[in-house]
């Protein structure tokens, strides 16, 4: 498998993070990676949102091609990490107060 393109920290653009957060699926596919300890990655396949294996896959694209998740390849798996030192570093406070925003 090959790596996949993600933009560079200073190439992502609030429009398109607020864009791919404004999707409730995507947003509890951040929230479920805001969970894991910092860096720490979890298959595709292995997050539970009751989709099919295709729009879960359109989802985690979505989102790593405005900067919001790193995806990399890992045997026949893709290994997924929210990209929080990314998004501090640009938009402090954001992912948590996304992450403890009520439903």
């Amino acid at each position: 498998m090959t790596e996949l393109p993600h933009p560079a920290r200073d190439e992502i653009r609030i429009e398109a993070v607020l864009h791919a957060l404004a999707d409730p699926v995507r947003l509890r596919i951040v929230k479920a990676l805001a969970e894991l300890p910092d860096g720490e990655a979890i298959a595709c396949g292995s997050l539970d949102l009751s989709i099919s294996k295709s729009t879960t896959t359109h989802h985690i694209r979505t989102l790593r091609e405005a900067g919001v998740v790193r995806v990399r390849p890992e045997g026949t798996s893709r290994m997924t990490a929210l990209r929080r030192d990314d998004l501090d570093a640009l938009y402090p406070g954001m992912i948590d107060g996304i992450v403890k925003a009520p439903r």
